[in-house]
């Protein structure tokens, strides 16, 4: 029986209208390509307008969650496509998903005759390792399942997963054997001399074994069949413009009209990739890697001012991502829409140097605004004031126009720092030593935060100044996910302000991140609605940070709208972007300058040197990791990396083991969030 086809319509834009237009799509899956037509009657004569690949595609969402729009790339061009609701946009997306990976799954193994490029073995090793993820995945299935069986059965069972682990072994070592011959074929590549005999006819896995011998096709198969749009048509027979001859690239018959907002180079020789698999087989040769035969020693500490790489921005680092496009794509060939990326291990060179904790912190980069919430006597100019700290405190987290990601905190690291506060004269000879941060002085801004859960991943941090008498406890809970062609970060959790002197607390929500652009140069925007609430005064504020739109408009906006208790109209509204300029308008007609972050200087926070710290500090935690990323030796920063999440693990397993439970340092547990232990108000005795 031949591959099933679906069809219907959906909008696609272009760019000499500008706007969306009707277009009935096929999913040929046997001829491995998504056609579309200016109608259904010209489909059925065969007068195709365009085609995409399916073959190494990609699908996701660009833009809202909410809009019913989508995006495939393929051949690295990027086709928007927009179904009648959200509902119908994720039946194509699922559908599509499985046609790709089908197609994927059906490409059988061949002889080379031509001496092979590095693109071949990039791309031969990302799909060796995506079929060694879907044996992992189904290894675990039947030894889960073999535990619920009988004994005697166990044992019957055992010869399975004998041979299920040999072959487990036969598949990592191709990949080991695929990136040896990549390194030799480039190392002769690089210097001009000849290939080993028989580099130009390696014979590569022949996936269709693997495939034929995996459960999860039939699985698939009739997900695929489940997933399809109610209404559409699906075919087991021959279908129209079957004859028509396929592709060489995806294409429109008119170029100039569609709208692409990413174009590969798919030329260019990428940068060799470095997976992070769960399965273990590249940690094995990162382990064993030498230089000249050399043994490969720990990073030192010797000739390198550690502390001043953690003060350093990484604007030098914004190099696009283009160049590890492989590295990328493999990435995104292992997850799919919607899944759930908390678990899955992402390349270490997107990372950020710094940890997410340390982050957190430049919540506070403008300390004064901060405390200034405590001079107002109104309960109105304190709310206004909560807002204007609220919109300026995003902006410094973004160290880099490239979205990087900030390492995962492990459980039970710390960061602590502080600010000296401007037009606040420091007496250090009264130090907080009851305080979050014992040597600062009781006019600086304080902060502490910690790691206090691993799963899910939970950050608690605090931050107050006994001069002001005013502090902020908040947790932040990240889950992750994959939209195809970004990935969205919730930010689950909530902040409270507190104002001692005047006995009011402010809660506020945080709003999404989302990561654009993954496969080409990644960028940070904010999304989602927040609040922010004071019970005790009525007063309130509605943010939404707005995404942008699918085609024109402007990014980072944000609509901030202020209420006083019983009114349903604001009374003062705000408008502009986040890492910009923002106007408020009041009610009564005025309009000001809110705040202007670019105008505004960030005060710098002061940290411990590392050689001060404590084993689970932050910054003496990961030094090794960031040393490795800002010389740029990736394998070196990975392996520091690995052997942070290793020392996790095992610490887990040995708290199971002995039923020992985990104890915070600094946060409790209070409901559904955590507080710090000894905050202010409870020091003060109010």
């Amino acid at each position: 029986m031949e591959d099933p086809t679906m069809e219907g319509p959906l909008s696609k834009w272009t760019n000499v209208m500008q706007g969306w237009q009707y277009r009935w799509f096929v999913i040929h899956e046997r001829l491995g390509i998504l056609t579309y037509y200016t109608s259904k009657e010209k489909m059925k004569r065969g007068l195709r307008r365009g085609c995409m690949r399916l073959r190494g595609a990609y699908v996701g969402i660009e833009g809202a969650e909410e809009e019913a729009t989508f995006a495939i790339t393929s051949d690295g061009k990027t086709f928007h496509l927009q179904g009648k609701d959200v509902e119908e946009r994720e039946k194509w997306i699922r559908a599509l998903e499985n046609a790709i990976k089908n197609v994927a799954q059906r490409n059988v193994g061949y002889q080379s005759q031509t001496v092979p490029t590095i693109l071949d073995f990039d791309n031969k090793i990302s799909e060796t390792d995506a079929y060694l993820q879907l044996l992992v995945d189904q290894i675990k299935t039947l030894s889960l399942k073999i535990e619920d069986l009988p004994k005697d059965e166990q044992e019957i069972m055992s010869a399975t997963m004998l041979a299920s682990h040999a072959y487990l072994d036969s598949v990592k070592q191709s990949i080991v054997l695929l990136t040896v011959a990549k390194s030799t074929f480039d190392a002769c590549e690089s210097s001009g001399r000849s290939l080993p005999v028989g580099i130009g006819q390696i014979v590569l896995p022949d996936e269709e074994r693997i495939v034929n011998s995996s459960p999860e096709v039939s699985d698939e198969r009739a997900f695929f069949e489940e997933s399809l749009p109610q209404g559409l048509e699906v075919t087991t027979g021959s279908f129209p413009g079957s004859s028509l001859p396929l592709p060489e690239i995806s294409y429109s018959s008119s170029e100039d009209e569609d709208f692409y907002d990413a174009y590969e180079n798919t030329c260019e020789t990428p940068t060799p990739m470095i997976n992070e698999a769960e399965s273990g087989v590249h940690r094995e040769v990162l382990a064993t890697e030498s230089v000249n035969g050399t043994a490969i020693s720990p990073l030192t500490t010797k000739d390198i001012n550690i502390d001043a790489i953690y003060e350093e921005g990484d604007d030098e680092d914004n190099v696009s991502l283009e160049s590890h496009g492989s590295v990328i794509a493999h990435l995104v060939s292992q997850v799919k829409y919607g899944m759930d990326l908390t678990k899955v291990a992402l390349p270490t060179f997107i990372l950020e140097r710094r940890s997410l904790l340390e982050m957190y912190a430049d919540f506070f980069a403008h300390p004064d605004i901060f405390l200034r919430i405590a001079d107002f006597k109104s309960p109105r100019e304190r709310m206004i004031q909560v807002v204007r700290w609220y919109l300026s405190a995003f902006h410094a987290g973004r160290r880099s126009e490239v979205a990087k990601k900030p390492y995962n905190p492990i459980l039970g690291e710390t960061f602590q720092c502080w600010w000296d506060v401007p037009d606040l004269n420091v007496d250090k000879s009264e130090p907080a030593k009851d305080g979050p941060v014992p040597w600062c002085s009781k006019q600086q801004l304080a902060f502490i935060a910690e790691q206090v859960s691993h799963h899910p991943p939970v950050s608690g941090f605090y931050a107050e100044n006994p001069e002001k008498r005013i502090s902020f406890n908040g947790h932040i809970w990240t889950k992750s996910k994959f939209l195809g062609l970004s990935i969205c970060v919730v930010n689950i959790g909530e902040g409270v302000i507190s104002v001692l002197d005047f006995d009011e607390e402010y809660t506020i929500t945080f709003p999404s991140a989302y990561g654009r652009s993954i496969l080409t140069v990644p960028w940070i925007e904010l999304g989602g609605r927040v609040e922010i609430v004071c019970t005790k005064t009525g007063y309130s504020a509605v943010v939404e940070f707005l995404t942008k739109p699918f085609y024109g408009g402007k990014k980072h906006r944000i609509v901030c709208d202020l209420f006083q208790q019983g009114e349903k109209k604001s009374f003062l509204n705000i408008q502009g972007e986040w890492n910009g300029e923002m106007i408020g308008k009041w009610s009564d007609g005025r309009t000001e300058e809110f705040v202007n972050v670019k105008k505004l200087s960030i005060v710098k926070k002061r940290v411990r040197r590392i050689s001060e710290q404590e084993e689970y500090e932050s910054r003496r935690l990961w030094q090794e990791v960031t040393m490795g990323l800002k010389l740029n030796d990736i394998p070196r920063a990975t392996g520091s990396k690995h052997a942070l999440e290793d020392r996790q693990r095992n610490e887990a397993k040995q708290r199971a083991e002995t039923g020992e439970k985990w104890v915070t340092k600094n946060f409790n547990k209070a409901g559904e969030g955590w507080t710090y232990k000894t905050p202010l108000k409870r020091r003060l005795h109010l």
